[in-house]
């Protein structure tokens, strides 16, 4: 069961993460940064076909990495220049940080419906169980909620970061670069700190059935 676990943690990385950017460095030299963007969603498009044909399932996760990349496409349609595609993509990051936040106010957050998701493609009946062990066990709500709060500021911060550090480029190439390698930075310890946290919700979880 561990080994399932942590082989979904890595599907889920390289699907959302690493085939969309190696999707996006492939097609960029020949169609530049719309076309890459683009090519970027087709293994986001493909993987969310193929889970709602052979499991009946919504990949929440994919879904928000598409939005992201659609958001991205329209920032720079609305703004007419797409060299600035390394300002509009962390100003994204925020976008997709404040829907976090905002989301508290729900009666469930953005995480709820992104753990529900990932629960779902092991057994929609774990999928149900999850839903009973919100409703009745408030420690869980709180975990998640604080969850969601972590995502919404580090994305946040995220997007700070890397718009101030092109903003204070002016045009410098190294600016991406940079940008960039923070980028993944917070990613990743957004991931490790979710793995260590998630950890504690289950040993929540065990002392719920005993």
């Amino acid at each position: 069961m561990q080994l399932r676990f942590r082989f979904r943690y890595l599907s889920a990385l390289c699907i959302n993460l690493l085939l969309p950017w190696l999707a996006y460095r492939l097609a960029y030299p020949h169609w530049g940064q719309p076309g890459g963007l683009l090519v970027s969603a087709v293994p986001l498009l493909a993987w969310m076909a193929w889970d709602l044909v052979r499991h009946r399932h919504f990949d929440a996760l994919s879904s928000m990495v598409l939005v992201g990349i659609v958001l991205s496409l329209a920032a720079m349609i609305l703004t007419g220049a797409w060299q600035n595609l390394a300002l509009d993509e962390p100003m994204v990051s925020g976008m997709i940080g404040v829907a976090f936040l905002v989301s508290l106010a729900l009666p469930r957050p953005m995480v709820f419906y992104l753990a529900r998701s990932t629960i779902a493609r092991e057994s929609v009946k774990r999928a149900s169980e999850f839903e009973q062990e919100w409703r009745e066990h408030p420690k869980l709500a709180y975990r998640v909620r604080i969850m969601t709060l972590v995502w919404g500021i580090g994305l946040i911060t995220e997007n700070t970061l890397r718009t101030l550090i092109v903003w204070g480029a002016a045009g410098d190439p190294r600016s991406v670069v940079e940008s960039n390698v923070l980028r993944y930075g917070f990613y990743g310890v957004l991931m490790l700190w979710t793995i260590w946290y998630r950890r504690r919700i289950k040993q929540d979880a065990d002392d719920y059935a005993t």
